[in-house]
């Protein structure tokens, strides 16, 4: 008996020495691995390296950022200061926030810091893309691709984006059951990129092969840079190769015929700037340009779309706001509509087409003219249908819209859809007292610089009326409010994501009626791209019908 008690006592002896042991040797290479990256410092700069945990050996906090999500950086912040460090993704970072802070690593570009993207997105989008492009080189890209997003540009694509959207809110009031208003998103502005940025007039079944190649590229943007079969580097490159064969195609006719006076595309505005430049563009160049484009326009537009979706149906009052300026501003097509139908009874919806609607393509005017007999119909009592209207959106009409600009931008405030960006230090330098390393990354804050402003009257509201005339917020300073970045690398189609924004609640309040399919609102996903978990569900019906969309099946 007592050699079996003394037994007992050695295994849990051992056990215990076991277990001492292993949690000795997790806290000894804990601090092996803190000093590894202490010892990095920059010795000839007497800063100290930013507060904050560089977490496990290899891991560092990577796993915390994951399954935290955005309280990773709160907490953190709130610990440690709007400057720390850790470790994320294999290598070091340090996490900016705070106007002062992020204006020097935005005005640093080409000095003290340069942009950063992971090898996969380097190596899929091609070497030739704005984003990947450095020095000399990123300032000639730029100047070409400025033409691009111009005033004129913008100007030539807005009838044709107003189409785009009408027709995709037709669909969506068209279904039976409740529409995933992300994924909706994501459609609706692949088909602006194809449609009115690149001026495609292709089949309805190609554009949906090529919406799928386009979603095998994203999914695997941000992948490991290992090049074996079934990578998702492999999948990336393939769905690249299938977009630049697309591509190249169109390139190439269009290289052969003349310039026609008529719609203007990017290619168009692409290959006259550069002309204009003394610079020749290569047919690599501009079907990487054009894929890039495709990009930059897709997730982050298709994500503050869902958002402006969003807020609206969370904030009603806001809504009817837009639509007394809309009706102010005589932008009102449910009123247009009763105007249209006493003087143009009897017409048919093509006549009254081409008397008001501009050209596009076969199926945009048939789009238009569908809607305009459907319109007339919902006038005359046949079928109450506000869908249609005979004027396009302009510039000088958008900008007259002063309340649904402060909504977009608050959008853009509260919920941006890219939480950050990365920089990497190409020399030491100080920021908020403390030393940056040359080589380590930098990430700066969008979200919690938003957030955190000192500008901004209770930040944790949604408050269209902080950009207004009596409290414009937004200008006290460059960089409290910074949704589209900042510096030479500040997204230069900001201005045509507005126009989409603006077209697509002027549409949809015009248009439709909504409802929640779910008992409450999804969470946001902040990673890697705002999006609403498990999506944002929504039964929409046009203004005025007795038809309501099915209720949720329990």
């Amino acid at each position: 008996m007592f050699l079996l008690e003394n037994n007992h006592f050695t295994v849990l002896a051992a056990v215990i020495t076991s277990v001492l042991s292993v949690l000795l040797l997790l806290a000894v290479s804990r601090q092996l691995w803190t000093l590894r990256w202490t010892i990095t410092r920059d010795r000839k700069c007497e800063l100290p390296l930013p507060k904050g945990s560089m977490g496990w050996p290899l891991f560092g906090e990577t796993f915390h950022w994951l399954f935290q999500g955005s309280s990773f950086h709160i907490s953190r912040r709130e610990k440690y200061g709007n400057v720390f460090k850790t470790h994320l993704l294999g290598k070091p970072v340090i996490r900016v926030t705070g106007a002062e802070n992020v204006r020097k690593i935005l005005l640093g570009e080409h000095n003290l810091v340069s942009t950063q993207w992971p090898q996969s997105t380097r190596i899929i989008l091609g070497a030739n893309t704005l984003v990947n492009s450095i020095g000399d080189l990123h300032k000639r890209k730029r100047k070409i691709l400025a033409k691009v997003f111009s005033r004129a540009a913008l100007e030539t694509y807005t009838p044709r984006l107003q189409d785009v959207v009408r027709c995709e809110i037709a669909k969506w009031c068209s279904e039976r059951g409740s529409v995933n208003v992300y994924a909706a998103a994501k459609a609706l502005t692949f088909r602006i990129a194809i449609r009115v940025l690149l001026g495609l007039n292709i089949e309805e079944s190609h554009l949906n092969y090529l919406s799928k190649i386009f979603e095998q590229l994203m999914d695997n943007l941000f992948s490991l840079p290992f090049d074996v079969p079934f990578s998702g580097l492999r999948k990336g490159m393939k769905a690249r190769d299938t977009l630049h064969e697309c591509m190249e195609k169109i390139i190439k006719e269009k290289l052969q015929r003349p310039q026609s006076e008529g719609y203007s595309d990017i290619f168009d505005y692409m290959l006259s700037s550069a002309k204009e430049n003394g610079h020749e563009l290569s047919i690599q160049e501009l079907k990487e340009s054009a894929v890039e484009l495709i990009f930059a326009a897709h997730s982050t537009t298709a994500s503050s779309s869902t958002s402006l979706i969003l807020q609206l149906m969370r904030h009603p009052a806001v809504a009817d706001r837009i639509r007394d300026e809309l009706e102010t501003q005589g932008l009102n097509w449910n009123s247009n509509r009763m105007q249209l139908s006493t003087s143009q009874s009897g017409k048919s919806g093509q006549a009254i087409l081409s008397e008001g609607v501009s050209e596009g393509n076969e199926q945009d005017r048939d789009c238009r003219s569908r809607a305009a007999t459907n319109f007339l119909a919902g006038a005359a009592g046949e079928e109450p249908f506000s869908f249609c209207h005979l004027h396009h959106l302009n510039l000088e009409r958008l900008g007259r819209l002063h309340y649904l600009d402060c909504v977009v931008k608050e959008v853009l405030r509260f919920l941006p859809p890219v939480s950050g960006g990365y920089r990497t230090a190409l020399q030491t330098f100080e920021l908020d007292g403390y030393q940056i390393p040359k080589g380590w990354s930098v990430m700066y804050s969008i979200r919690d610089t938003h957030e955190t402003a000192a500008v901004y009257q209770n930040p944790e509201i949604f408050d269209p009326d902080r950009f207004g005339s009596e409290r414009d917020e937004g200008k006290a300073g460059r960089f409290n409010y910074i949704p589209f970045g900042g510096g030479i690398r500040s997204c230069i189609g900001r201005e045509l994501a507005q126009v989409i924004l603006k077209t697509l609640a002027i549409e949809l309040l015009n248009t439709a009626e909504w409802e929640l399919a779910t008992p409450a609102f999804p969470k946001m996903q902040t990673v890697p791209i705002v999006h609403p978990v498990n999506g944002l569900h929504v039964y929409f019906h046009f203004l005025n019908s007795d038809t309501k969309q099915e209720s949720p099946k329990s």
